[in-house]
């Protein structure tokens, strides 16, 4: 029953013994006793919280800031660690690329269908499948190849105690930050429209310097790359 210790099956009937002429019935050897199941371990995964400890405190390593948003103030550093730069922003909904049901010109009166990046067999990444991100353009505020940091780069987007393993996989206007894929929303929580969807704060990024994963494509490769790349940031054993 649901919610109880397992039941044990009933014995089966022992199997008919062997004879011997002249004598009497011989008992059947005992079967060997099965191997006990070998237990299986993964590790825990990085919070959000353990995340979000790592980056409290900022070392800008852009030259200026960024706005979130047209007509915004600019206060957005880009922040630096050893192993990663990082930023904390909003989210825009990033529909551009191959197009489908969610992410076309009728759903976005600002759709492209390119990205800066392209996937493996050279078309435009998929918005709705796939999990990426938007750095700026390069510009005298940052370039982020600088950093180690190109099409593929592995990121970690937390957004409340949700962690969104990513790749870095478009650029968007050099004064502005803060926009990833409708599918990195949709796993975030977020609302993923294009028109009005996002959120307006609390968002961060964590993009891992010198970590790409090819073919860009590969979510699952990006996920277990991230994972691997958060608990070596965070200084999990």
């Amino acid at each position: 029953m649901a919610g109880r210790g397992a039941l044990l099956a009933p014995a089966a009937p022992p199997a008919a013994s062997p004879r011997v002429a002249g004598r009497g019935a011989l008992l059947a050897p005992p079967a060997p006793p099965a191997a006990p199941p070998r237990a299986t371990w993964r590790e825990n995964p990085v919070s959000a919280a353990d995340l979000l400890a790592k980056v409290r405190d900022c070392t800008p390593v852009s030259r200026g800031r960024y706005r979130s948003d047209n007509g915004t103030p600019a206060h957005i550093p880009v922040c630096g660690t050893r192993e990663a730069v990082f930023w904390k922003a909003d989210m825009d909904i990033d529909c551009d690329g191959r197009p489908g049901p969610r992410c076309n010109r009728r759903t976005d009166p600002y759709f492209s269908d390119s990205t800066a990046y392209a996937q493996s067999d050279g078309r435009p990444l998929s918005p709705e499948r796939l999990p990426f991100i938007v750095v700026p353009a390069p510009s005298r505020i940052w370039d982020y190849r600088e950093h180690g940091v190109g099409g593929g780069s592995v990121a970690a987007v937390v957004f409340r105690d949700r962690v969104q393993y990513a790749v870095v996989g478009d650029t968007g206007p050099q004064d502005i930050i803060g926009e990833a894929s409708y599918a990195t929303a949709k796993a975030l929580g977020i609302r993923a429209d294009p028109q009005g969807g996002g959120t307006p704060s609390g968002v961060t990024y964590i993009v891992f310097k010198d970590a790409r994963v090819s073919p860009i494509e590969d979510h699952a490769a990006a996920v277990t790359a991230g994972e691997r790349l958060a608990r070596r940031f965070v200084g999990a054993r």
